[in-house]
């Protein structure tokens, strides 16, 4: 069973809800918007992307523009910053037993 981390109002993330649909694959929906990520949950869910915290930042937000670009923080930071605002993740985020991959483009999906 994956797990979806999707925003409804986000072309690209109903993009990869749709494809997750359409190729029957068997998944929840987590509006994290709505149900935010812990500290805990997103530091194991960007373990599982194999990717550093800041790369799954979404840099055209309003707020990274004016309060955090240019800034040098170490992960933890970033995963604070992500917390307290959850918009700044990218997305949607696909989830598995054991792998994450950020569904942009939605082939990605396929990777699990």
């Amino acid at each position: 069973m994956l797990t979806i981390y999707h925003n409804p109002r986000c072309k690209k993330s109903r993009a990869g809800l749709q494809y997750a649909t359409e190729k029957n694959m068997e998944f929840q929906v987590r509006e994290y918007l709505k149900d935010p990520l812990t500290e805990a949950e997103l530091t194991a869910l960007v373990m599982k992307l194999h990717i550093k915290p800041a790369e799954l930042i979404r840099t055209q937000e309003e707020v990274y523009k004016k309060e955090l670009k240019g800034l040098h923080l170490n992960d933890e930071e970033w995963i604070k910053v992500m917390v307290e605002n959850p918009k700044l993740i990218r997305r949607p985020i696909v989830e598995g037993k054991y792998k994450a991959v950020v569904g942009d483009p939605p082939e990605n999906i396929d990777r699990l």
